[in-house]
């Protein structure tokens, strides 16, 4: 297995990513989401634009993301860290393909389908893009913490 499928298999294999985002300040915040993806380069989630992590993106759009199974024995596990640019999808036809992508997963994990009316006004969530510029996993032919950098 390359390193590129490591990174793909963890992206494809895991329900969860934990964005890390900073207040206008920089005062940090981290928070797990349920995503989806079609490309390892585009995360999708759903989040109220008045919860604490899309706020941050509002003020500060650069973020770090991390994915990994939590269930891994100690030093066992991979994830994927990523830094990128976040953002709501407000866009008409971004917002279709977002959304589009989103209710696949959802639907094939658990049945629930997403519209346009789930994420638009007066409804509570909108949908949230990260455009992955970078993708690392932890070196598996090191015994320490050395990140190394892929292209899934």
């Amino acid at each position: 297995m390359t390193n590129s499928d490591i990174a793909r298999a963890v992206l494809d294999d895991n329900f969860y990513v934990v964005l890390a985002t900073a207040t206008g300040d920089g005062t940090p915040w981290a928070t797990p989401v349920w995503f989806a993806h079609e490309t390892y380069r585009e995360l999708f989630w759903v989040s109220a634009p008045d919860s604490r992590h899309s706020r941050n993106i509002v003020a500060r759009p650069r973020i770090a993301m991390v994915v990994f199974d939590s269930t891994a024995a100690p030093n066992t596990g991979q994830a994927v860290y990523m830094t990128a640019t976040a953002g709501p999808v407000t866009d008409p036809a971004e917002l279709a393909r977002g959304l589009a992508v989103f209710s696949a997963r959802s639907v094939r994990e658990s049945g629930d389908e997403w519209g346009t009316d789930r994420v638009s006004s007066p409804a509570r969530l909108r949908l949230y893009r990260a455009q992955v510029d970078e993708h690392s996993i932890l070196d598996p032919d090191s015994p320490h913490d050395v990140r190394i950098t892929v292209s899934p």
